[in-house]
């Protein structure tokens, strides 16, 4: 037998026994009764992503994204590394290997690395602290940080040139602020409209919204659509980690301490809202969220990095239909799941923090009746 096949058998008995080892786990935790009906199953491809060249190594994986090509992009963070893991990069070296990869990285749809840049560089304040990528329709890719003077949000081309920073670090007024953020975690693009959402973050609590082109202050929100500081309504808790679009044109917002969904029109005009494992304390359950690849996205996906699954929610009414992993460092376990992304293919992909630093793939393999 060759080399390469010995490669290819071993891959695939190994996704034999992640597929196998992902039938037993449950279908549902108890925090929330399942509803009845069909649910979407998923496996780890613990293959995923090939092998880094040059000895890189990841840090904390703090953002995943993938655009219109099926690519998927991540950012993390180098400098969380430690001097055992970056140790062929010190003077002089202490070992054979590693050293810090860059920050922002792309993979095509089989975990083959295409391009990596990112840092400080000449025209823009690179944040102290990465956190949230995302590939818009035009190919620009926004950074967000959540760093202590992180008040700003940062736009490049696809190769990493610079095209447009928003805030300045250090520079926030709080809540009322149109000019800076105050450690933003995550942003969106309505191509339709050309709006920039930002989820604004670790210190503010609100979605505020610019125009993508430009920079233009537009508006913002705090909880139920009320301007934040509204005392007559629970607001948002810090951090707000989150801001989807859906299809039909709802906003989705994940209140992650407070274990809470909000759902808004784009005008900030409140709908509704889904609670999620609504016992949890320490960092809350709703780290990061996406929707199902189905013409009607009628699934929520819901990383909770307390309690370390992946949430199945119905998304029009927030029930929970199923989940999957646990905590641990194990392929198709979890450790601080941060954030989350789905391809064209339905597969989802997961990045974690603290010392996991790592993104998985979970590959899509259909409908099941629920607790199959």
């Amino acid at each position: 037998m060759t080399r390469r096949y010995a490669l290819d058998a071993c891959r695939a008995a190994a996704l034999a026994l992640a597929l196998a080892f992902a039938a037993l786990i449950p279908a549902v935790a108890p925090a929330q009764a399942p509803t009845s009906g069909l649910a979407p199953k998923f496996a780890v491809d613990p293959f995923w992503p090939r092998p880094l060249p040059n000895h890189w190594l990841l840090g904390q994986v703090a953002g995943v994204a993938v655009d219109a090509r099926d690519h998927v992009w991540i950012v993390q963070r180098p400098r969380t590394l430690t001097d055992d893991e970056r140790g062929a990069a010190l003077t002089p070296p202490r070992s054979e290997c590693c050293a810090p990869a860059p920050p922002v990285m792309e993979f095509d749809n089989e975990g083959n690395l295409l391009r990596a840049w990112g840092g400080p560089g000449a025209g823009y304040d690179w944040p102290a602290s990465e956190h949230g990528i995302y590939v818009d329709a035009q190919d620009a890719v926004w950074l967000a940080g959540n760093g202590e003077q992180d008040d700003h949000i940062l736009k490049f081309t696809r190769d990493g040139r610079f095209l447009m920073q928003i805030g300045k670090p250090g520079m926030s007024q709080g809540d009322a602020d149109t000019r800076n953020l105050n450690r933003p975690a995550d942003a969106r693009v309505d191509p339709a409209a050309g709006e920039l959402f930002v989820a604004d973050g670790y210190a503010n609590h609100r979605i505020i919204v610019f125009d993508a082109a430009t920079g233009a202050y537009k508006r913002h929100w705090g909880a139920y659509g009320r301007p934040p500081g509204d005392s007559s309504v629970k607001q948002f808790g810090n951090p707000v980690h989150c801001v989807r679009i859906a299809s039909d044109g709802l906003v989705y917002v994940c209140d992650r301490r407070n274990n809470r969904i909000q759902v808004f029109k784009k005008d900030g005009t409140f709908v509704k809202e889904f609670s999620v494992a609504p016992a949890t304390l320490g960092n809350g359950s709703v780290w990061d969220l996406e929707f199902s690849r189905d013409p009607g996205q009628t699934y929520l996906y819901t990383a909770d990095g307390e309690n370390n699954h992946v949430w199945l929610l119905l998304r029009d009414n927030g029930k929970v239909v199923s989940m999957f992993a646990r905590n641990g460092r194990y392929a198709g376990q979890l450790h601080w799941v941060h954030n989350i992304a789905v391809d064209s293919r339905g597969n989802i992909y997961t990045t974690e923090v603290d010392n996991a630093k790592r993104i998985q793939k979970f590959a899509y393999q259909g409908l099941f009746p629920i607790g199959e």
